[in-house]
Formats: structure tokens, sequence, C-alpha cells
């Protein structure tokens, strides 16, 4: 399993599919939104959580169709189907390394970005806590997305239909905990419950696209 999360990581550095363009997506949402919207401060401040989050989860959406894609191009899936770790595994590290090279990025680059829509100071802590809890769960969900969707003709499209609508609680619950922080409120709450959809995702989705895996490669 270390060897196919080091090969993973690898390939998606040197793809430049992970670090740099989520990231890059990232900042122009970021900043394209003060443009949108106006410059006023009050209403930047106001929704710079749902922002903030909403930017995050299409980022980590922008990768996920080449989680399995290229794997299942070169030959390399049917091997992986047949080696002595189970598909399920494969699924489980092919979504630990999308979170490292995407999810982990955007956690430690929120905050700079924060400043640019003008976010209060006591939502800081919220926004890193929020996302490193909430992004897990978008790379076990949007790997479980493409898993579905392999070998299939513009697979990335339909693959973001079937992952946006499971992504709305987490981005619900994202969103909120960096809301009641910056409204100097308890956001314990919000942060259990994104707690609770990593655990279940991590825990449920590697059969579920094992499964999927199985039936696409038959």
């Amino acid at each position: 399993m270390i060897a196919l999360l080091r090969r993973d990581l690898t390939l998606a550095v040197r793809a430049g599919g992970g670090f740099g363009l989520g990231l890059a997506f990232f900042l122009i949402v970021v900043v394209l939104v003060p443009f949108g919207v106006g410059p006023e401060a009050a209403v930047l401040s106001r929704i710079a959580p749902g922002i903030l989050w909403v930017a995050a989860l299409l980022a980590a959406l922008l990768s996920l169709d080449r989680t399995f894609a290229l794997d299942f191009e070169d030959g390399t899936l049917p091997l992986l189907a047949t080696s002595p770790l189970p598909l399920e595994g494969v699924a489980l590290i092919k979504g630990v390394a999308h979170w490292i090279t995407t999810g982990l990025p955007l956690t430690l680059a929120a905050p700079a970005l924060g400043f640019l829509l003008n976010l209060e100071m006591s939502a800081y802590a919220w926004l890193l806590a929020s996302l490193a809890l909430g992004t897990p769960a978008l790379s076990m969900i949007g790997t479980f997305g493409a898993a579905l969707t392999v070998g299939l003709r513009r697979g990335g499209l339909l693959m973001s239909l079937l992952v946006l609508p499971l992504y709305v609680p987490t981005l619900i619950f994202g969103a909120e905990a960096v809301r009641r922080g910056a409204l100097g409120l308890d956001a314990t709450t919000p942060l259990l419950m994104l707690a609770g959809i990593t655990l279940g995702s991590f825990a449920l989705l590697p059969f579920a696209a094992s499964s999927a895996l199985r039936v696409n490669l038959r």
C-alpha cells in the first residue's frame, strides 16, 4: 500500500494536476469574487465562508477524473485488480493520495486567501479545522465517483454530476462552521458532523468503489 501511495503521489506531482491546478483554481475563484459582488468589506466578510468552501470543493473536483482513468488507459488498473492488494485498499490509497496532493494544499492555502475576502480573524482557526476535517471526505467521495465512471466516454462530466450532490452535506457543515466562527459562536457541532461524514466515507466508500471497479473491469 505504501508503494502504491508513493507512486500515485509521484505521478500527481509530475503531471501537475494536483498541487498546481487546484491551488490556481482556488486562487482565481477567490480573486474574481470581489469583481463580481463588489469591493465592500462587509459584503465580502459575510459571504467569505461560503465562497472559500465552494472554491475549495470545486478545486478538489478538478483532478478527480484522473484518479483511475490513467491507470485504466495504460493497463495498470487490471493488474492492480489481480494483485494481492484488495481493490478496497486500492480505492482507499487513491483517496488518500488525492487528499495529500489536493485537499491538504487547499487547506493550508485557505487562510492566506481568506484575507482577500476580509474573513473575520476569529474564523481562521475554524476555517483550517473545517477544511482539514472536510476535504478528506471530498477526496473519498470523489474517488467513489471516479470508480463509477472509469472507462466511460466523457466520464469526467458524468462524474461531476454524480459527485456534486454527495458533496452538499460536507459543504453545508463546512461553511456553517466557518460562519459560526466568524460570528464568535461555538462551531463544535458542524465540525463533529464533518468528522462523522469523513469517517463514514472512509469506512464505507472504499467497498463501494471496489464494487464499481469490478463491474467496470468485466
